[in-house]
């Protein structure tokens, strides 16, 4: 597969009719996608009422500086409780992968203590869980209905409201949401 179209830095956006519950109006941030399969994260999914300052009292990490507003994303079904920092590039801790020099992902505590002492990443975003594919399994999703991709988007990632993201990436392409439907037509 060498001259596959790996997505990591890209969105990959539900599309009507996905036919999964779980990924109904999603946008998933592409962390890593290779020949040995895929991972991502849901960024406009909350995780119910939790914060990112109760998420860390929870792991006996004082919140400090940490902004009381951050709610925790739920970042896909696959192992729930493993957490995840989405985050602006020029951050960079111990375990940090670079995603297409767009964003970072890091999944150690010490990001939560850089965010919490105020010498973490100017922009991010908390997730727990993530979505993964295994070899070659996105890639034949990719040739059936229910996904689209995007280009990367920082802003649409952290500074665009919650409940907007789906909506604003598939603006970004376009296409308004409203014209699109769950079911194939015929011409």
């Amino acid at each position: 597969m060498a001259d596959a179209p790996f997505l990591s830095g890209q969105l990959l956006l539900s599309m009507p009719g996905i036919g999964d519950p779980r990924f109904e109006r999603v946008v998933i941030a592409m962390c890593l996608h290779d020949d040995d399969g895929a991972l991502g994260l849901v960024v406009n999914n909350v995780a119910g009422a939790l914060t990112v300052r109760a998420l860390m009292e929870q792991l006996d990490i004082d919140p400090g500086a940490t902004p009381a507003q951050a709610l925790v994303m739920n970042g896909g079904p696959v192992e729930p409780s493993r957490g995840f920092v989405l985050h602006s590039a020029e951050y960079e801790g111990q375990s940090t992968i670079s995603v297409g020099g767009q964003w970072g992902l890091t999944s150690t505590l010490d990001i939560l203590k850089d965010i919490a002492a105020d010498k973490g990443p100017a922009r991010w975003l908390a997730a727990l869980g993530y979505t993964g594919w295994g070899a070659g399994q996105l890639d034949g999703e990719l040739t059936r209905h229910g996904w689209l991709t995007a280009p990367g988007d920082a802003e649409l990632l952290f500074d665009t409201a919650v409940g907007s993201r789906w909506p604003a990436a598939y603006r970004g392409l376009g296409i308004d949401v409203g014209n699109l439907s769950s079911t194939a037509g015929r011409a």
